[in-house]
């Protein structure tokens, strides 16, 4: 091995773990910023956006309609696979609506008869 020199590039100044930050000021590394005086996390509140419609959502309104709905309606209506879609009325019924089935033709309606959180 030949002692040639060797040119370094000037190390970046590295912070260990356990040092602490700044204490409150911003802290260019990590992004940190000074907490606001007087205002507390839970003070804060999100912007007011519209919930998203979900699935069981989709499910429940086409529960309360006149006609109600179909295993094969739900089914193709959410992608769930009939079972899923089973266990999710069954939610429902523990959420405290009320569904009803009942055996029309061979076919079975589910529909929501009351419920007792609306």
């Amino acid at each position: 091995m030949t002692t040639a020199t060797k040119t370094f590039t000037k190390a970046r100044s590295r912070r260990m773990a356990r040092t602490p930050a700044n204490s409150g000021e911003n802290n260019a590394q990590t992004g940190a910023k000074k907490p606001t005086a007087g205002v507390t996390q839970a003070a804060v509140k999100p912007s007011e956006a519209p919930k998203k419609s979900t699935k069981i959502d989709m499910v429940l309104s086409m529960l309360c309609r006149s006609e109600g709905a179909t295993l094969n309606q739900l089914v193709d209506a959410t992608g769930w696979l009939p079972h899923t879609t089973r266990a999710a009325l069954t939610g429902l019924k523990k959420k405290g609506h009320v569904v009803a089935s009942e055996k029309l033709d061979g076919v079975r309606t589910y529909r929501v008869a009351a419920s007792s959180n609306a």
